[in-house]
């Protein structure tokens, strides 16, 4: 029957009793099958994940200027993973690095929330950060202001 018609007989569900066939074209089921794939890849959102490496005694102005790197990542959408690096007998004083990490948590709180509270994996103290989801066009109020430049009044 499916010949005279110029369709395939596909078995659909094998397991039933008696088992259930179907008349398709099984080469056009294919090919929209596998375009259905390809728009569903080009919806998805991959998020990438930044990295940004601190010392437990990073003075304020290389530890301000990681800090912007950070919230722009956060701004882009990416995931930011901060890792203070401890040397030698800097291992002694983690609270210097976790000093540190609760710092950037503080600052970047609007931008950002904690993926992974600070964990100790060796020698480096170790945060993950995601962005606060924003509705698609939508930036922060900070950013629109800096790239405003003066405000008129």
């Amino acid at each position: 029957m499916a010949q005279e018609r110029g369709y395939d007989l596909v078995e659909v569900a094998p397991q039933l009793e008696p088992p259930v066939c179907k008349l398709m074209d099984y080469g056009k089921y294919r090919y929209e099958k596998s375009k259905k794939e390809r728009i569903s890849r080009k919806k998805q959102i991959s998020v990438q994940l930044k990295e940004i490496r601190l010392r437990p005694k990073t003075d304020e102005h290389a530890f301000g200027f990681k800090l912007k790197h950070i919230k722009e990542f956060l701004n882009q959408g990416k995931k930011v993973k901060v890792y203070v690096h401890f040397r030698g007998r800097e291992m002694v004083h983690q609270e210097f690095g976790e000093k540190l990490l609760e710092q950037i948590k503080t600052e970047v709180e609007g931008l950002g929330g904690v993926a992974q509270e600070p964990k100790l994996e060796g020698r480096n103290l170790i945060m993950i950060l995601n962005p606060v989801a924003q509705k698609k066009g939508e930036k922060s109020a900070k950013v629109e202001k800096q790239e405003g430049g003066k405000e008129e009044v």
